[in-house]
């Protein structure tokens, strides 16, 4: 893997502070003079970075009142938007929009599965919610996670849409994130188990329609755990 450049490492590194809160959005981030003191970089090589992320669109220049830290929606970087997600504070908003997201695309990935899930696939689902049960038992969130990942993976890559998978591909790692958080919680699971039962009978029966409605109560009911358990809402 090739090293990034001085201004790649640089622009990382301011990143990263947004993103821990360190400059919420609307506040000025610091001059060029003192992030090249504070990185040991030249001027020139900070005036890059900060360009970097001017054209992700995280920062923004106001004339003669400075650099501006933008909010998260203006963002224009999906690897800034995943981290932020992922990593960041104050980041409740993204939470839920990433359910949000899941459910417009798997609603329909669900869809398009119930009319080509082959008898290995449905074999498999169900090993993945034994799986996820066993796990429950045993107070095992790490391997409850990675069935609960592995059996929404296994329906997207049914839906034979290569669009989706590539769109999801991307988000894995937040998802872990998210999901390690919510799994830790015993009546998050038990819902997550009852539902993905309703998602495999749908497709075990071949309704793209009841397929489609197994998946959307199981999101919404995802998003119903997350602001009643974790969030407080």
């Amino acid at each position: 893997m090739a090293r990034k450049s001085l201004v790649g490492v640089v622009a990382d590194e301011l990143l990263d502070r947004i993103v821990a809160g360190e400059f919420p959005p609307g506040t000025v981030v610091p001059g060029e003079l003192e992030l090249s003191a504070k990185h040991e970089v030249s001027r020139m090589t900070v005036r890059e970075a900060m360009k970097t992320l001017q054209a992700q669109q995280i920062l923004s220049v106001e004339r003669g009142r400075g650099t501006f830290v933008n909010p998260l929606n203006r963002w224009a970087s999906l690897e800034a938007v995943l981290r932020a997600a992922s990593e960041g504070k104050n980041d409740a908003d993204a939470a839920v929009q990433l359910i949000e997201l899941r459910r417009m695309l798997e609603s329909g990935a669900c869809e398009l599965a119930a009319g080509k899930v082959t008898p290995k696939d449905l074999a498999q689902l169900g090993k993945h919610v034994d799986a996820m049960q066993a796990a429950h038992e045993k107070n095992d969130v790490a391997a409850f996670v990675e069935a609960d990942l592995a059996f929404h993976d296994l329906i997207l890559h049914a839906s034979g849409n290569v669009f989706v998978a590539v769109l999801f591909e991307p988000l894995h790692r937040v998802l872990e994130t998210r999901r390690t958080q919510t799994s830790k919680v015993p009546e998050i699971q038990e819902h997550a188990i009852g539902h993905h039962r309703s998602i495999l009978d749908a497709l075990a029966a071949g309704s793209p329609e009841q397929a489609r409605q197994a998946m959307d109560a199981h999101m919404q009911q995802t998003l119903d755990d997350l602001k009643s358990y974790v969030l407080g809402r």
